[in-house]
C-alpha cells in the first residue's frame, strides 16, 4: 500500500487527467466549428491521451491496492475567442498538469517510495514532451496563422497526427 498522501495525490490527478481529456474535447470542438479539422483531430488525440493517463494511474493504484475515490469531473468553463487563445490555454493546462506531476513526485520522494518515483518517471518526460508541442503550436501559429494559405497547410500538417497510445506495461 502507498502512503497516504501519495495515493491521495495520485487519486486528485485520476480527476486532473480525466479534466484535461475534457477540455481538450472542447478544445476540439471549438475547432471542428471553425472548419479547421487538423486543429479538431490535434485535440482529438490530446484528449484520447489523457483519458490513457487517467487510466495508467488507475490501474498503478489498483496494482499497489490503494483505494480510488472517483470524484465528478468539472466542465469546462473557458469561452474562446480565437484560435491562438485555444492554443495558450493549451499550453497554460499542459504546465499546471506538470506542476501536478512534479507535487506527486516530491511527495513521493519525501517517503522514499521509490516505485511510484519510477512509475512518475514517464510522465515527467511526457510532460515535457506536451508542453513542448503546445509552445511549437503557438510559434507556427504567431508565424502562419493570418495567412489563409499557411494556416491552411498548418492545418494539413496537425490533420496527420495519429495517435500512439502508451506502451508503458503496469503488472
Amino acid at each position: 500500500m502507498l502512503n497516504k498522501k501519495v495515493s491521495d495525490l495520485l487519486n486528485e490527478q485520476i480527476n486532473k487527467e480525466l479534466y484535461s481529456g475534457y477540455l481538450y474535447l472542447d478544445m476540439n470542438n471549438y475547432f471542428d466549428k471553425r472548419g479547421l479539422n487538423g486543429f479538431a483531430n490535434w485535440y482529438m488525440i490530446q484528449a484520447q491521451e489523457e483519458r490513457d493517463h487517467a487510466m495508467l494511474i488507475y490501474k498503478y493504484m489498483q496494482n499497489n491496492d490503494c483505494p480510488i475515490k472517483l470524484e465528478a469531473i468539472a466542465k469546462p468553463d473557458k469561452k474562446f475567442k480565437s484560435d491562438m487563445e485555444v492554443l495558450q490555454a493549451g499550453l497554460e493546462h499542459e504546465e499546471y498538469v506538470t506542476a501536478s506531476i512534479h507535487t506527486i513526485y516530491d511527495a513521493a520522494y519525501k517517503v522514499k517510495d521509490f516505485r511510484t518515483m519510477q512509475f512518475l518517471d514517464w510522465f515527467v518526460k511526457e510532460q515535457g514532451e506536451e508542453e513542448t508541442n503546445a509552445r511549437d503550436m503557438i510559434t507556427k501559429m504567431e508565424l502562419f496563422g493570418s495567412d489563409p494559405k499557411s494556416l491552411y497547410m498548418l492545418n494539413q500538417e496537425l490533420a496527420a497526427r495519429t495517435y500512439n497510445a502508451p506502451s508503458l506495461v503496469l503488472d
